[in-house]
């Protein structure tokens, strides 16, 4: 009995581990197929197809800068002296005309009484010589109208000249003369020299640096004030080389100032010729121009700057994300035709930063598939 019992609780078990691996078994295909359902469903979930349209189409180059002014000037005192008075510091506004600072006076104003004094001489030998060549002319006047004389009459003591023409002085005159000009232009040096003891501004701005102070003393021609318009306020912007080629003058831009949100109209005005080695890259400087300047820009505030080098309207575009293998003016595009995706090569125009311009192979209304 023992036996028979061992032997049918074996059968028991098989047939137990066979219903437990038909089961696993079936509980498996169903699991696969829920599972291939649903990368299925996702599959077309994430095919996401966009319309071609009719829009446009644009492409920005975009670097940093800094604000620096269009103008600035260097100015200097036209003498050397001490510094008597310095009426600004740097940061401080002026108006065009205004007085910045001056120097010691006294040696400029003595040279200008020097000069002058000089040219009232030169002018009293210029009438002195003038003077006797009218008495030499008067001279010969009067011994050319002299009539003849009686036979054994006496001659007058008149002075009449013995040569045939008079002197009248002329040498005299001309180096009187020169003498004149050459003091009048000595004294015109001196009062230049002597204007030349007050800085003023040329222009309207902002005072940037002052290189002396009051007792200072500084040499004629050396930079003691540089003044920066600030009125006129620019962005300078460097750009590698690879962006520098589509650079124009007057091309739109946006600026967008350190600590501010608002984008800024501009326009370049500059691009420079020569590019400057950074390391293993080439830069290009450009100069930007704001379209209404900001009542609180600083020097040296920094700006993201962005410049607008394509642009096309009213052209069929597409994603970009959406044309592949771009190459010779042609791409590939995957059409989606509802449950079925093709490729298809489509001719392109401007690829831009956000779509790209189909010229060829596409119409509008047709649907492609955004990214993939």
């Amino acid at each position: 009995m023992s036996k028979l019992s061992g032997q049918s609780r074996s059968k028991a078990r098989i047939r137990w581990t066979g219903a437990a691996i038909v089961l696993t078994g079936v509980a498996a295909g169903v699991l696969l197929a829920v599972v291939q359902g649903r990368q299925d469903t996702d599959r077309d979930a994430a095919v996401v197809a966009v319309a071609v349209e009719k829009g446009e189409v644009t492409l920005d180059v975009a670097t940093t800068g800094t604000v620096r002014p269009a103008t600035t000037r260097a100015l200097g005192f036209a003498v050397t002296g001490t510094v008597r008075d310095v009426a600004v510091r740097a940061g401080t506004r002026v108006r065009a005309g205004q007085t910045l600072a001056t120097v010691d006076d006294r040696e400029a104003a003595g040279d200008v009484n020097d000069a002058e004094a000089s040219l009232g001489d030169a002018r009293a030998r210029l009438d002195a010589a003038e003077d006797a060549a009218a008495r030499v002319t008067a001279s010969a006047t009067a011994c050319a109208t002299t009539g003849p004389r009686a036979p054994g009459a006496q001659v007058a003591a008149v002075g009449c000249p013995t040569r045939g023409y008079p002197d009248t002085g002329g040498d005299a005159i001309l180096t009187a003369e020169q003498a004149v000009n050459r003091a009048a232009r000595a004294v015109a040096q001196a009062r230049a020299a002597l204007d030349g003891t007050v800085l003023k501004a040329p222009i309207a701005g902002t005072v940037v640096a002052v290189a002396g102070s009051v007792g200072d003393r500084v040499t004629g021609g050396q930079t003691f004030v540089t003044l920066a318009d600030t009125y006129a306020m620019q962005v300078r912007a460097e750009f590698p080389e690879a962006d520098a080629g589509a650079l124009r003058a007057g091309q739109s831009a946006t600026v967008t100032l350190g600590g501010h949100d608002d984008a800024l109209n501009a326009t370049v005005v500059q691009v420079d010729p020569v590019g400057a080695a950074d390391g293993a890259l080439v830069r290009y400087g450009a100069l930007l121009s704001f379209a209404t300047p900001p009542g609180d820009l600083l020097v040296g505030q920094s700006a993201q700057v962005r410049v607008r080098v394509g642009q096309a309207t009213g052209v069929l575009r597409v994603p970009s994300t959406a044309v592949h293998d771009i190459s010779g003016g042609s791409g590939t595009v995957l059409v989606h035709g509802g449950t079925t995706s093709a490729r298809r090569t489509v001719t392109v125009g401007l690829r831009g930063d956000r779509y790209t311009q189909v010229t060829g192979g596409l119409t509008a209304g047709e649907q492609v598939v955004r990214s993939w």
